[in-house]
């Protein structure tokens, strides 16, 4: 089980930090990701790490996010600065057995964080 937190209401320009914690399973041996989903938009990739670090990014959030994992922990982070109204959606952490650049499709999902940033 995948459980996000973090979200909350932010100013354009602020920072949050999102974390995922897992139970019942080791994360080390798991790909990690974010997505995210607007209001009528589809759900989308954020980011995403492997098991060995290599991260990869939507171009939209690249230099802005940074994905982490702590895999003592059992956790993922996504730390977003320079947030923009555009970044508004409810994030899900999700759990793979690879990177979805690569072909790979998540395979657990956590429950969504909202994340809101007025202008």
């Amino acid at each position: 089980q995948l459980q996000a937190s973090g979200g909350g209401l932010v100013q354009a320009g602020d920072s949050l930090r999102l974390s995922c914690v897992a139970t019942g399973r080791a994360l080390g041996t798991y790909a990690m990701g974010w997505y995210r989903q607007a209001p009528g938009k589809q759900r989308e990739l954020v980011a995403e790490m492997n098991r060995g670090g290599s991260a990869n990014y939507v171009d939209s959030v690249k230099g802005r996010f940074t994905i982490s994992r702590d895999n003592a922990k059992n956790m993922v982070f996504l730390q977003m600065n320079g947030l923009k109204p555009e970044d508004t959606a409810v994030y899900y952490c999700e759990a793979g057995f690879g990177l979805v650049r690569d072909g790979y499709s998540p395979q657990s999902w956590g429950q969504g964080t909202q994340v809101t940033v007025s202008s």
